[in-house]
């Protein structure tokens, strides 16, 4: 018999409202689950062995004390204990066979749905990670994904177990005597009501605690990551931080004991009616055996039935919250599978090889899609989910350009006129809305992602590093890069000597996002990293003017390496970069405003040159 079990919340306290449990779902976890239906076919079948084994004891109780010992049969009392004995053994084997099969079905579950999360979440659009909250999606991949492993195994093993030992004991007790069967039935609201009211109670103070967790979740993440640290430190609130963590520990301590309290209240409750029930059994059929209705060893065996159904009785009376309560995470695990990509390769996608860097745009528009495009509404603040549809408007509009193999090119113009955003195209981590951008006479809509984004290295503002050695983070561009490759881009990105200073050298681990190392070490070897890859073309925002001189002439000289015999797009934010460039592009509101080299764009006294002069002078107040 299966231990009565409490219904399993989701961390959501709102995510069982208002969700039926439809054919639709149902079918569509029966296929997630095809293989393993065997598997869960063994695991029904020996539960409802284990039911109908629990039917032999109380059977043979009643054999021994109703024939065995009035016939004074010696040789049938051995022979019916030692059934028992291997009713008993065989119990136990069972035991073993249905948590093997549960553990090997939940296992294997878990690792189907977090592969297939992980696989399909990390090949999302980039718009689907600017809008979505971190914690939100790993919680999908985490609670949501056990919450519906316990669907298959737990939620669904317990109701199975629950109705085939009820079925079966009131079967069993009906034919022993059909009036202590009824009479056991008639306690049955003794057990109903409590458990739905002291469920309710429990369900409540249980969501309270799953809030209050993950809120203390959030503050721990926050406050202990390197920035959130920092922050906490130079404005001095640990007081403050400490009082509100502990006022939410408190709560969740508070609750802890109440919910305790309730538990053990109502298990106690219901222990008690059970004992009034067996006594009701025993003095309703005391007397039927002494006016020789039934006999001894049948009044035995119904008292024993009778404590074997009220306990499945009062976890059936939580079955559907159980199984919406699991269903629910098979929902939401799904809502996360079924969010669209709309950049994928296009069928008959070819592979892009010996790129020469030349690059083509064609009339290019580019207009950010909704958030109910790309992402989805539970995974959103509610912040961004009520601006989710609200259309910005072209950001790029109608730009036409040729960049040779080689050249390097400045994209120069105000904030917000669409630079970066159309440095983001060239990758494809957006998709132009309409024109077409070219790699070699490629559309590259028409090239597989994976053979496109090896021809592009990217350098950006703000380096992201893995928490992980120098090392590893520079083999993430080429994994079977060996030591002699890591020290000879390393000294191209002028970083090696640093390097090899560090107390471990290339086996240092950084940091989060490298935050031992200071900006000008990261964008150096964010830039070694690069040069391992060896790309065609490079996009590179440059950020110089916050670091100090000497990291900037040393970042200044890795660029020259890197730039070097490549096709180069440059977010320029320095003078020396945009005189030097073979081309400026000049951005403005989302076009292609002028275009040219240094010395005509500033005689024409446009935009560009007041860019320029502002550059200048932003430049001559640092020296």
């Amino acid at each position: 018999m299966r231990p009565m079990h409490h219904p399993m919340l989701p961390s959501d306290k709102d995510a069982v409202a208002g969700l039926s449990l439809t054919a639709g779902l149902t079918r569509r976890v029966w296929r997630f689950s095809r293989s393993y239906h065997p598997r869960v076919a063994g695991f029904l079948a020996i539960i409802v062995a284990e039911a109908l084994l629990g039917l032999l004891p109380p059977l043979l109780i009643r054999q021994i004390l109703d024939h065995s010992i009035p016939s004074k049969d010696r040789t049938q009392v051995s022979v019916l204990a030692a059934v028992m004995i291997g009713a008993a053994v065989l119990g136990a084997g069972l035991s073993l066979a249905e948590r093997w099969l549960s553990a090997a079905i939940g296992e294997g579950l878990i690792f189907d749905l977090r592969s297939r999360l992980f696989d399909h979440v990390q090949r999302m659009p980039i718009a689907f990670f600017t809008r979505t909250q971190t914690g939100s999606l790993i919680s999908r991949m985490n609670n949501d994904v056990i919450g519906a492993q316990r669907a298959v195994t737990q939620t669904l093993g317990s109701v199975v177990s629950n109705v085939v030992v009820l079925l079966t004991t009131l079967v069993a007790m009906s034919l022993l005597e059909w009036r202590l069967t009824l009479l056991a039935l008639l306690l049955l609201p003794l057990f109903v009501i409590p458990a739905k009211r002291v469920g309710r109670r429990l369900a409540a103070i249980t969501r309270e605690g799953f809030d209050l967790n993950a809120s203390m979740n959030t503050t721990m993440t926050e406050r202990f990551n390197v920035s959130g640290a920092l922050l906490v430190k130079l404005f001095g609130r640990h007081e403050d931080e400490q009082r509100g963590f502990t006022d939410r520990a408190g709560r969740v301590r508070d609750i802890g004991v109440r919910s305790a309290m309730y538990g053990r209240v109502f298990l106690t409750a219901l222990t008690l009616v059970g004992a009034v029930g067996a006594a009701v059994i025993y003095l309703v059929g005391g007397h039927l055996v002494i006016s020789g209705t039934i006999s001894v060893g049948t009044l035995v065996a119904l008292g024993v039935f009778v404590t074997q159904i009220y306990n499945p009785l009062t976890g059936l009376t939580n079955a559907r919250v159980d199984l919406m309560s699991a269903f629910v995470s098979f929902d939401r695990v799904f809502e996360v599978l079924d969010a669209p990509n709309p950049i994928v390769d296009r069928p008959g996608a070819v592979e892009l090889t010996d790129p020469r860097g030349e690059i083509t745009l064609d009339d290019v528009w580019f207009e950010y899609s909704s958030g109910a495009e790309v992402s989805i509404a539970s995974l959103e603040s509610e912040a961004q989910h009520a601006t989710s549809d609200r259309a910005g408007g072209p950001v790029l509009r109608g730009i036409d350009a040729t960049i040779e193999p080689g050249q390097l090119i400045a994209l120069v113009g105000p904030s917000g006129a669409g630079k970066t955003t159309l440095s983001q195209l060239l990758p494809r981590l957006y998709d132009v809305t309409t024109g077409a951008i070219r790699l070699d006479g490629h559309d590259i809509r028409d090239l597989t992602q994976t053979s496109l984004r090896a021809a592009f290295g990217v350098v950006s503002q703000d380096p992201h590093l893995f928490h992980d050695s120098v090392a590893a983070n520079l083999r993430y561009a080429r994994p079977n890069a060996t030591d002699a490759e890591l020290e000879a881009a390393c000294r191209a990105a002028r970083i090696h000597e640093t390097v090899a200073s560090m107390p471990d050298g290339y086996a240092t681990v950084v940091g989060e996002r490298g935050h031992r190392l200071s900006g000008g070490e990261k964008q150096r070897l964010a830039i070694a990293r690069m040069l391992l890859r060896d790309p065609a073309v490079v996009i590179l925002d440059e950020a110089t003017s916050s670091l100090d001189s000497e990291n900037e002439a040393a970042v200044q000289a890795a660029l020259a390496e890197a730039l070097h015999g490549r096709t180069a797009i440059v977010i320029a934010h320095r003078l020396s970069t945009i005189t030097g460039a073979d081309q400026i592009l000049v951005l403005d509101e989302g076009r292609l405003v002028e275009r040219g080299h240094h010395a005509e764009l500033y005689a024409a006294g446009g935009l560009y040159a007041d860019l320029y002069r502002t550059l200048v002078r932003g430049e001559a107040s640092l020296t």
